[in-house]
């Protein structure tokens, strides 16, 4: 993996005349989206070369310098969770490079291949409530280098607690994604920037209330609660521009998340070392 040395000289290169202003909202996408408003991307570095992709159960913003979403969004109702519940995994062959976004600003899937991270999903397969959806969902549109041990239990047992929340209350909307904070960040092949952390914003409106996971990208499975002000203050996205600045600074109190599996490479790693001492 190569290492940038500086994320805001990188993005200092990228003109931003090249920028192009362009929200989900307008690519079809508004029946994801709070009230129909795309979040507010709010660093003019961050928003350059953005791309939006409409799926027919995501809204996605893609950026074509870190090549990954820079968010991705939901509406959630507990018939969709009900519908997606009876739906089988689809295998990893799934996984697809986004065609519709330009050649030389997309992800690929060789720039995964031996990283060391999972093609972490930010609006999640087990979201998805028709085949369609679920195939949508393996574009690498929607996927950040995820460390493994994140994806398979803190990140799974975040995205678990928040169907339940769906189930629960109605209805949710949601918006996952990748942050990137400090000077140097790593890269997968040069070109996809390694997130330093992750978030999943919430908004509940028949409790008319919101908050944030925010946890580090890697294996220690901590995470924090936050308020979606103190969540636009780290990531520079205003992820429900529409609510009220009260329910912004206020976060409501989140379910713990509810992993169902352990690390798959821990889990190899103590059944090696368990072999080894056998012998």
């Amino acid at each position: 993996m190569a290492r940038l040395s500086c994320f805001s000289a990188f993005l200092f290169i990228v003109f931003i005349s090249l920028a192009l202003p362009v929200y989900a909202e307008e690519a079809g996408c508004a029946s994801q989206l709070y009230l129909g408003s795309s979040p507010s991307i709010k660093s003019p570095k961050l928003a350059a070369q953005t791309y939006p992709v409409c799926f027919s159960e995501i809204a996605v913003l893609y950026s074509g310098i870190a090549r990954t979403p820079l968010w991705s969004a939901e509406h959630l109702t507990a018939a969709r969770i009900e519908r997606a519940r009876t739906l089988p995994r689809l295998r990893s062959n799934a996984f697809h490079e986004e065609l519709a976004l330009p050649a030389n600003q997309r992800s690929e899937l060789t720039d995964y291949r031996r990283s060391g991270f999972d093609r972490g999903h930010m609006a999640p397969n087990g979201d998805m409530s028709t085949p369609e959806s679920q195939e949508e969902s393996f574009s690498l549109a929607n996927m950040i280098p995820q460390d493994p041990c994140n994806n398979e239990v803190l990140w799974e047992g975040i995205e678990s607690a928040v169907r339940d929340m769906a189930l629960a209350s109605g209805e949710v909307y949601v918006v996952t994604g990748p942050a990137f904070l400090g000077t140097e960040l790593q890269s997968l092949n040069g070109r996809v920037l390694v997130p330093t952390h992750i978030f999943k914003a919430v908004y509940v409106p028949s409790r008319n209330a919101a908050a944030a996971y925010f946890a580090p990208n890697d294996g220690s499975q901590a995470w924090e609660p936050i308020s979606i002000s103190e969540l636009e203050s780290r990531v520079s996205v205003d992820v429900f521009p529409q609510l009220t600045a009260a329910v912004k600074q206020h976060a409501m109190i989140l379910p713990e998340p509810t992993p169902h599996f352990g690390c798959r490479l821990r889990t190899t790693e103590a059944a090696g070392q368990s072999s080894r001492a056998g012998r």
